[in-house]
């Protein structure tokens, strides 16, 4: 591990290219203090995509509107007869949901055991899931399916997932390592649903068996982060739209459509902020994190602390660890291409937000997070070298924290 010293070290040495590289593939930029005073500053007001660094925007949202803590909840509910002494419903197995992004095997391995544990084995009718249930990953935006079909594809996804039969090579390996991690030994529950998987609507008509409440909200956005998973537009169902978001924003800072738009959540798409408007997202993050009682780290990536996409910046993932926490940016084709790099180092003259850009260089990505890799470790050797911090939250699984609960018998809604 490259330490302190080294970092800045290594500093130095690439000064003297910098200017070079930047001639070649031209950055913007903008870095303020702790206290807000403007250090530096190149095209800040110039709008530019932020590609994934939108996540940031959704990331406050979510924790004003939803709180740190908040759980999204998935109801399992029968609709029939069950026979306990067989295990058989003569019936539907039917799932509310109320928009959890970040549902997967490992979840469903839960509540087939938590189903079996309440009497339920197998299901002689249908498995039907609500348009707020999903499982697994999508994608994002790109990738969204008609309406209708993703519902349908959420059900089939789920009755696999629910049944070791229907299990394939990826599905098996995800089970074999959450057993190990979670140190579960013993037979593998099953829920075998002999009926189609389909969609279900209205109001929820069945016995409720089951209640799984996911990894507490700062959890599940810490893992979108550092990974920069663009499912984290699912969030959306519990916010509102891109458009209200950048509303919301606008209202704040006083910008203007022009400079300030967003069209995902996610930062697919052609989005606009300036380098500015990235400070101040970063400090209003960094604000409501302390009033929350937590630390900006419990929700971003830092360096030598998380895994994620800070790993395509070499020599800042190497240095002091917690130095360092930022969120990336990438897009390939949109707009030209873009290579976003922001947040918060830690130097001897104190915390520093940045933001750095490089537009239109799609075709020349990994120059373009060279370049800006350069940019930020001179920006620590110009304010008195690194210095240390600590890891926040680390990033887990969708597992980690979660709650499943059987309800009484004669539960209903």
């Amino acid at each position: 591990m490259i330490r302190i010293a080294a970092l800045v070290t290594l500093a130095v040495v690439v000064v003297t290219v910098s200017a070079v590289a930047e001639t070649t593939l031209p950055l913007v930029w903008h870095v303020e203090s702790a206290d807000g005073d403007e250090l530096d500053s190149h095209d800040a007001d110039v709008p530019i995509n932020p590609a994934s660094v939108v996540k940031l925007a959704t990331t406050l949202w979510a924790l004003e509107q939803l709180g740190p803590d908040h759980r999204f909840e998935t109801r399992f509910a029968i609709r029939g007869t069950l026979d306990e002494a067989t295990g058989v419903l003569d019936g539907d197995l039917l799932v509310e949901g109320t928009a959890d992004p970040d549902f997967h095997v490992e979840n469903a391995y839960l509540i087939a055991r938590a189903l079996n544990a309440a009497g339920l084995r197998t299901v002689r009718g249908r498995l039907l899931v609500d348009d707020r249930f999903w499982l697994g990953w999508e994608g994002g935006s790109e990738s969204k399916t008609g309406a209708g079909s993703r519902e349908v594809a959420m059900a089939t996804r789920l009755r696999d997932a629910l049944d070791p039969a229907r299990w394939d090579r990826r599905t098996r390996r995800l089970v074999r390592e959450f057993r190990a991690r979670a140190g579960i030994e013993g037979e593998t529950p099953a829920i075998v649903v002999e009926g189609a998987a389909g969609v279900r609507s209205g109001q929820l008509d069945g016995r409720i068996l089951v209640v799984h409440r996911s990894n507490p909200l700062r959890r599940v956005l810490k893992r979108f982060n550092s990974y920069s998973n663009n499912d984290i537009e699912r969030l959306g169902e519990s916010l509102g739209t891109p458009a209200e978001l950048a509303g919301r924003l606008r209202g704040r800072w006083g910008a203007t459509p022009r400079t300030l738009n967003l069209e995902t959540l996610s930062g697919l798409g052609s989005n606009r902020m300036t380098s500015r408007h990235v400070i101040r997202l970063l400090r209003e993050l960094d604000a409501t994190c302390r009033r929350l009682g937590l630390r900006i780290e419990d929700l971003l990536a830092s360096n030598g602390c998380d895994p994620g996409t800070l790993k395509h910046f070499p020599r800042l993932s190497s240095g002091a660890a917690a130095t360092l926490v930022a969120k990336t940016g990438t897009l390939i084709r949109t707009d030209g291409g873009v290579a976003v790099l922001a947040g918060v180092v830690r130097t001897a003259e104190g915390r520093r937000f940045f933001c750095v850009a490089a537009p239109r260089s799609g075709k020349r990505l990994v120059g373009a997070r060279e370049a800006e890799e350069r940019w930020v470790l001179e920006l620590i050797q110009r304010h008195g070298g690194a210095r240390p911090g600590e890891c926040g939250d680390g990033v887990g699984y969708s597992d980690d924290d979660v709650v499943v609960i059987r309800e009484p018998a004669g539960s209903c809604r």
